[in-house]
């Protein structure tokens, strides 16, 4: 978070209203999306970092987007976040979920069972026809 200038959170409460969000304040703005949190309850965040006017304009968009999917809960702009700020961050993003990139790998890993053709029967090899 050293090139960072600002830290950005919204809360949500539900999960697609938090997708909505993130989805927007990453179109609004130049900034990124560093991970999410979830707590009880149906309680999610998203935190955002950028350029300070980035990061305000991509919150307030993904605050709008929120509700109207769901429910916003609450958001916050910090600019210039103090270094022990910055550390939590960090933290939480090396404990984020896993990427869609890295699922999809992983999926690629797993042996696929084998094609079937519409009688039901399995393909056969060119050796067995």
């Amino acid at each position: 978070m050293s090139e960072a200038k600002a830290l950005g959170m919204i809360e949500t409460i539900g999960f697609p209203a938090l997708i909505a969000a993130a989805d927007a304040a990453a179109k609004a703005a130049d900034v990124q999306i560093i991970t999410y949190q979830q707590a009880d309850a149906g309680i999610v965040t998203i935190y955002i970092i950028g350029d300070v006017a980035a990061v305000q304009a991509a919150v307030a968009t993904g605050e709008a987007a929120a509700m109207r999917v769901g429910r916003l809960r609450h958001s916050h702009v910090i600019a210039r976040p103090d270094q022990s700020v910055q550390q939590l961050i960090k933290r939480l993003e090396s404990k984020s979920a896993p990427t869609v990139a890295s699922k999809q790998a992983q999926a690629k890993k797993k042996p696929q069972p084998p094609l079937l053709e519409a009688t039901g029967q399995e393909k056969r090899g060119e050796d067995e026809a």
